[in-house]
């Protein structure tokens, strides 16, 4: 039942309803009642009891344009983006990023916490929902138009996403998932957060593009998306890019194994070899001075790398190759010089043009996890 409307609707006015709303959510400009009625092959009349149904219950406006018709001038009309909203978490090994977004996606909040020292991942479950209370009090969210709480994990999960069969970054494995959602009082979604930055993504674009989104966050992982929609895989494990071999007997990753194309461009690299957080690594690899030479042979290799894992995606599926994450802030200056290393490991396009930055790059992932919500009332409507 969709908050606000009357839940003895038939099937059949709720499919009208559901048409006339998402109409007007995919609607690029103006658009007025007759309209409406025109493109959508429907009366006057049933038009205006539906619409009087979703003003009811405050889904959508009048948008105060007008514009003639011929004779007197029509108003327009719009959703209403923020009656209802959804949020995403993101939890890493140490922070937990949380952003609130309406049914548009703009982000309404956002907030970094450390998660500080969790001795148990059961423990995580107390935090997190003492930590999303705190948010939303915070930044005065209505919890009666909340939809919904997204928690995006660094995991492999079950197909049913009750077990974590793998999380190397968050040292887990065949861990159940019923703590950590137990203690939050709202409808809770929990998915794979290379997976959620990859709905994010299909989502800005909104149409049936294919793409291998390659989500580069402290971690590195992905997405598949096949005719704008996500391809999950048999065992829902579909855009493990990060465990691509691109050295064999290369460096060790979390995983276990030797040459991922995690350990090679993982953040985790540079805080071990220097130190230093991405932000403060870019920033002295464009000054000037003593020591620059190390980081810049690091990035180097980093970006070479990466540049395998990109060709190999290229060869396996043939599609564009889309990054997107926190690292991806900083690329944008190297894109021209990554595009260069994959396009010498193809032997069949003498570019790599495929290669694109993401269009979300900043919290894809909390808002791609809060996207499960909002795709939800859209077909529920």
């Amino acid at each position: 039942m969709t908050m606000g409307l009357d839940a003895s609707v038939t099937d059949r006015r709720r499919q009208t309803r559901n048409h006339i709303y998402r109409y007007l959510y995919d609607a690029k400009g103006f658009c007025s009642r007759q309209r409406l009625a025109r493109d959508l092959g429907l009366s006057l009349p049933t038009v205006y009891q539906n619409l009087s149904e979703l003003m009811a219950a405050g889904l959508i406006r009048d948008s105060g344009e007008q514009q003639p018709t011929g004779g007197r001038k029509a108003s327009g009309l719009s959703i209403v983006p923020d009656a209802r909203i959804a949020v995403g978490v993101s939890v890493t090994e140490h922070h937990l990023r949380l952003a609130a977004a309406d049914l548009l996606l703009n982000e309404l909040a956002y907030q970094e916490v450390d998660n500080g020292p969790i001795p148990r991942f059961n423990d995580m479950g107390g935090l997190l929902s003492q930590v999303l209370e705190e948010f939303l009090d915070r930044f005065s969210i209505d919890r009666n138009r909340l939809l919904g709480v997204g928690i995006a994990l660094p995991a492999v999960m079950s197909p049913d996403s009750r077990v974590i069969t793998a999380g190397p970054t968050l040292r887990l494995k065949d861990t159940s998932l019923a703590d950590l959602t137990a203690s939050i009082p709202y409808p809770a979604h929990v998915e794979n957060d290379a997976t959620s930055g990859g709905h994010a993504e299909a989502f800005a674009h909104s149409g049936s593009r294919n793409m291998a989104y390659l989500s580069w966050e402290n971690g590195v992982g992905g997405a598949v998306v096949l005719g704008g929609r996500p391809y999950l895989g048999d065992n829902r494990r579909s855009g493990e890019f990060g465990h691509i071999c691109v050295e064999p007997g290369g460096l060790r990753c979390a995983c276990g194994r030797n040459g991922c194309l995690e350990a090679y461009c993982s953040p985790r690299r540079i805080r071990e070899a220097f130190g230093l957080s991405p932000e403060e690594f870019f920033l002295r690899l464009e000054e000037d001075g003593p020591g620059r030479g190390a980081y810049a042979a690091l990035w180097d290799n980093m970006l070479r790398h990466l540049a395998v894992g990109v060709c190999n995606l290229r060869m396996t599926l043939d599609c564009d190759v889309v990054i997107g994450g926190l690292m991806s802030e900083f690329l944008e200056p190297y894109l021209p010089r990554l595009r260069e290393y994959a396009a010498g490991g193809n032997p069949f396009e003498q570019s790599a043009d495929y290669v694109h930055l993401s269009a979300m790059r900043r919290h894809t992932v909390p808002l791609g996890v809060a996207l499960h919500f909002i795709a939800d009332f859209l077909e529920h409507i």
